[in-house]
């Protein structure tokens, strides 16, 4: 059935990038300068949603903008169809994957007109297209949006790139505005990096669109949010993913949560810190030093015993090191092979209803391995090798040699994809396992040992001189 489910979109999902790439290239023109080829576009957009809620509100909304009027309510019913139609496409490939991987989805709560928690009908959240609010701090960020939006990324310059400082300072300053900040932060870093951006041979056409849509949607006021709840049971991690920014490392771990009514749950676990440019690959792990119960259970592959600990809907446990008691060894692959047949997968919130944010823990084996793709049932399931992390050891030749692949499944530039997070292989008669959170307490590695031994001395100087600067 996997292979089945891998083997072609659901239909309907290449016609909905179709219609999201018209709107796109509607953003690198700009919706000041609408033509009739784009205004044509903008209507075939507008068409997809007939018969559905949102039928009316986007109709009228696309009407006004090809007329020339553009207000922060007409751009946020734009954002927010966009994702909604991005949502759809990404509903209709986890809609073929779940039964084909034998896991059912928990619904997303919605709230109610009581006010209480209900699932959205079907399990499917819905996208609001309520007008943007009267809060200053998400005014300006609104504000700079529309102005992106006016003038098209082809119309960015330095001046219009630079537009959104003054409403990123304001809502850092305030706790529950940061997570719009930071995405305005970095929209807007790419922008001014790229400024002029008229003189650019290639934009990133759907990166840009899809960081402006969402946060078109994260400034309205009173955005949505769902409580974390305290969750019980014994975790066991499959597999980390690493994400490593020049300033930021984090490890994400996706794993198995054994509640104490007999329930498994998909369950994610991500632990970060702050770093420089200059401290990478391997001795990035010593940034991780606040959490040791996390490292010891990646590198160690135990369990860990879990108290009370937040879990979101999502299916995010955020991690807490006091509620957190590490537990007996267990070998990922045993456990997949056992128990992730019939888990339960989390909700999915309704701003990550995209099919890029899709990341699927799987168990493959039987398949014919080269670096760069497995052959599954006849299906071609292409390996994603750029994500494979210089802090961890596995590497596309160990790949190629593999038997067994604990990974993510991917949906990236059309197809499905896996990235490797664990791979049982046979090297020179011997059979090996690797993680790529094997090396969370140091490399095991000889010659990366060594290399991080000398990066670790940079990493112990910067430490110190960071701990005498607060000290003054």
């Amino acid at each position: 059935m996997l292979a089945d489910a891998l083997r072609a979109a659901p239909p309907g999902v290449d016609e909905a990038f179709t219609l999201i790439d018209g709107l796109d290239d509607v953003l690198v023109h700009g919706l000041a300068r609408i033509d009739e080829e784009r205004a044509a576009a903008l209507e075939s957009f507008a068409a997809a949603f007939t018969g559905s809620p949102l039928a009316e509100r986007v109709t009228d909304s696309i009407g006004k903008i090809v007329a020339g009027t553009v207000t922060d309510d007409h751009v946020t019913v734009l954002a927010g169809a966009r994702a909604a139609l991005t949502g759809a496409a990404h509903d209709a490939l986890l809609g073929a994957l779940d039964p084909a991987l034998g896991r059912s989805r928990s619904p997303w709560p919605t709230s109610s007109g009581d006010g209480s928690a209900q699932p959205a009908a079907g399990g499917v959240p819905a996208v609001s297209l309520a007008g943007g609010g009267s809060g200053p701090l998400l005014a300006g960020g609104r504000s700079w949006l529309r102005e992106l939006a006016l003038a098209g990324w082809r119309g960015v310059d330095h001046e219009l790139a630079g537009g959104g400082a003054r409403a990123v300072q304001a809502l850092l300053a305030e706790p529950s505005g940061r997570r719009l900040a930071v995405l305005l932060d970095g929209l807007a870093a790419e922008l001014r990096s790229a400024a002029p951006v008229a003189t650019l041979d290639r934009i990133p056409v759907r990166r840009w669109a899809d960081l402006w849509a969402r946060a078109v949607l994260l400034s309205q006021d009173a955005f949505p949010a769902a409580a974390a709840t305290p969750a019980d049971g014994r975790l066991l991690l499959l597999g980390v993913d690493l994400h490593e920014h020049p300033t930021v490392f984090r490890a994400q771990g996706h794993g198995l949560l054994e509640t104490p009514g007999g329930e498994v749950r998909l369950v994610r676990v991500s632990v970060a810190a702050a770093k420089v440019d200059t401290i990478s690959g391997p001795s990035a792990w010593r940034m991780l030093s606040a959490f040791p119960v996390f490292r010891a259970a990646v590198a160690g592959q135990r369990t860990v015993e879990v108290t009370g600990m937040p879990l979101t809907p999502a299916g995010d446990l955020l991690w807490d090191e006091s509620r957190a008691v590490q537990g007996e060894p267990a070998d990922p692959f045993a456990a997949a092979r056992v128990r992730l047949g019939g888990v339960t997968a989390p909700a999915v919130a309704p701003l990550d209803r995209h099919p890029a944010a899709i990341a699927e823990p799987v168990l493959l084996e039987g398949y014919t391995a080269d670096a760069e793709s497995f052959e599954l049932g006849g299906v071609t399931l292409a390996v994603d090798t750029g994500r494979l992390p210089e802090a961890g050891p596995i590497t596309p030749a160990l790949v190629a040699a593999s038997t067994a692949c604990l990974g993510l499944l991917r949906w990236d530039a059309g197809r499905w994809a896996v990235q490797p997070l664990a791979v049982q292989a046979v090297v020179r008669k011997k059979p090996v396992a690797a993680h790529t959170g094997d090396w969370a307490l140091g490399p095991t590695e000889p010659k990366a040992a060594k290399a991080e031994a000398a990066a670790g001395t940079a990493v112990d100087v910067l430490r110190e001189r960071a701990g005498r600067l607060l000290r003054k």
